[in-house]
């Protein structure tokens, strides 16, 4: 992909590093209502020109827990 398209897809990183021009970070961050709970990730984007060379997210045993604890507070039982 190039990042055009990145940008099309996923929007304006939310942080650009002035160092780096390689690589671009998008951060998601929610908390919802009172409960403790925050739900956080985070992927980063590096390229190498103009077109993607690597993709760093959460892995997938950290977002299964995410998920888990998400489910737990919408079943009400944890706040």
């Amino acid at each position: 992909m190039t990042r055009s398209q990145v940008r099309y897809l996923l929007g304006t990183p939310m942080v650009a590093d002035s160092f780096n021009h390689e690589r671009w970070d998008y951060i998601y961050y929610l908390k919802k209502g009172r409960s403790r709970h925050v739900d956080s990730r985070r992927v980063t984007v590096y390229f190498e020109g103009d077109k993607v060379a690597k993709l760093d997210k959460p892995t997938a045993a950290e977002a299964a827990a995410q998920d888990a604890s998400a489910a737990q507070i919408k079943n009400g039982r944890t706040y």
